[in-house]
């Protein structure tokens, strides 16, 4: 028997009807009157043919319209795909092809993103927003087993996977939140990482589920973050260390109030002098360890153990549970292996992909592919995100994937792509390129080929070009030795 529970925003706008739901810039809106607006949007997409169980596609910049429309989805029993605005066109088409979505709504600021995308309806914002409305029935219950959300993760073979995130899912990442941040009627969280990424939506999913305000910030800006948090309008903000550091630059001697509780820091290990800087700021940090399978955060470490257990991402949240493997066996404590995770918060697998699904769960534990360890209290630290994952500015990058674009190119051999520590993004992607004998290709043409078919942030920052590449007997490229060959290097951009 599936367990299900009211619809989340129909029930808090009956329960605390006048309770501030979202601000934004121009105004606010109560719990009721956002379930108002998002039965009329309900209605509006009910006329363009959505039904239930539809995949449906969201391209949108934060805003109180994609609040409402992602709302009006789940009011029809739609499943919504979050995209990733900063993907390039052939990036878009390839995860709306690989997921079947019906329809893509899209921002009108980034329509000119969309090229040949005969196989899916197409829909403006401005065009939404203007249609006619059509009676349709509406999901008063959640089914916490069905599918709510989709988002795409780049997997280490290059190719990205979708991600189904469940009701269920959504709702014990609320409450194991909750259970360890505790809550006030009171709070608000300011929303400046965006919709699209498990940091954001959940956000989104906590407001209503808790009854608390989001404070939407349409795009990151160090200023106007720090204004909103030094005026008490927020007790609560999700950020990543590039984030933060461009915050605790532009506060200069300013200090936050007291009523700001929570600033809780994902996207990977946070430098030591960033916290130590919030500590003498009296910046009340929580690191986290999360992921899109997750529904964002699994582990977190308190601010009271920030520097007793310096560089620990800290204990698994209350639903869940966290333990470390070597080759099927339990690791002893400060032992590294692969972190392995179980909770209602954790994916129940991945669209279309039931090998992947398979390779990841095992006995309800999710395989994470992360390295890292737990000390003799149960705290965990992580070593290694996915061995080779680069995380620049909180955006997760495989250079797998930008290995094969690389490939791609007809005058080169072989690629390897790594991290490189960064003062700013924490890692940017670098390269190292062996051409084919004969064959004539310079760094700035290569990385002018890379920027048309990846994401900005995913293009090398530099491109040496090399010999050959480190491997080992097997002829598995060896990326942790690629930096190695910097010095070495034949030409450089």
């Amino acid at each position: 028997m599936q367990t299900s529970m009211p619809n989340w925003l129909m029930q808090r706008a009956f329960l605390t009807p006048d309770r501030t739901a979202v601000q934004y810039d121009g105004g606010k809106k109560t719990f009721s009157e956002l379930h108002d607006a998002v039965l009329k949007r309900a209605r509006q997409l009910a006329g363009l043919g959505i039904s239930k169980g539809d995949i449906v596609a969201l391209l949108m910049k934060n805003s109180i319209d994609m609040i409402e429309i992602i709302h009006a989805l789940h009011y029809i029993g739609a499943i919504v795909l979050l995209q990733n605005t900063r993907l390039t066109s052939s990036e878009l088409s390839w995860q709306l092809e690989d997921s079947q979505a019906k329809y893509l709504l899209v921002d009108d600021e980034l329509a000119e993103r969309i090229s040949d995308f005969s196989h899916i309806r197409i829909v403006k914002t401005s065009e939404l927003l203007s249609l006619p409305e059509q009676e349709c029935r509406l999901q008063q219950e959640y089914h916490l087993d069905d599918t709510a959300t989709i988002m795409y993760t780049s997997g280490t073979t290059g190719k990205p996977k979708g991600v189904l995130q469940t009701y269920g899912n959504h709702w014990w990442s609320a409450v194991g939140s909750a259970l360890n941040l505790g809550l006030r009627e009171t709070d608000c969280w300011l929303a400046a990482v965006p919709f699209f990424h498990i940091s954001g939506l959940s956000i989104l999913m906590r407001s209503v589920i808790y009854g608390i305000s989001v404070y939407v910030m349409h795009g990151f800006d160090a200023k106007k973050a720090n204004d909103i948090l030094i005026q008490g309008k927020a007790t609560i903000m999700s950020v990543v260390s590039a984030m933060l550091q461009q915050m605790l630059s532009e506060l200069g001697e300013r200090t936050y109030p007291d009523t700001f509780r929570c600033m809780l820091l994902g996207g990977g290990p946070a430098p030591n002098p960033l916290l130590e800087a919030c500590r003498d700021k009296r910046i009340p940090v929580y690191q986290t360890y999360g992921m899109t399978e997750t529904a964002s955060q699994i582990v977190t470490l308190a601010p009271e153990y920030s520097f007793t257990k310096l560089g620990s991402a800290g204990k698994p949240l209350f639903p869940a549970q966290i333990r470390i493997e070597n080759n099927g066996q339990i690791a002893r404590p400060n032992e590294p292996g692969e972190i392995v995770v179980k909770g209602p918060n954790v994916t129940k697998g991945y669209l279309n992909r039931p090998d992947a699904t398979e390779q990841a769960l095992k006995d309800g534990w999710f395989y994470t592919g992360d390295i890292g360890y737990m000390d003799e209290e149960g705290f965990l630290y992580v070593l290694d995100r996915r061995s080779d994952l680069i995380i620049s500015g909180g955006e997760n990058i495989y250079p797998a994937e930008i290995e094969a674009v690389l490939l791609s190119h007809e005058a080169v051999e072989e690629a390897g792509v790594t991290g490189m520590a960064d003062e700013k993004w924490g890692q940017i992607p670098c390269a190292f390129v062996k051409l084919k004998e004969g064959c004539e290709v310079t760094a700035e043409e290569l990385s002018g080929f890379c920027k048309e078919r990846l994401a900005k942030y995913k293009v090398p920052k530099q491109i040496y070009f090399v010999e050959e590449l480190p491997r080992n007997a097997a002829k598995k490229l060896l990326r942790r030795k690629l930096a190695e060959l910097i010095p070495k290097s034949g030409g450089t951009k």
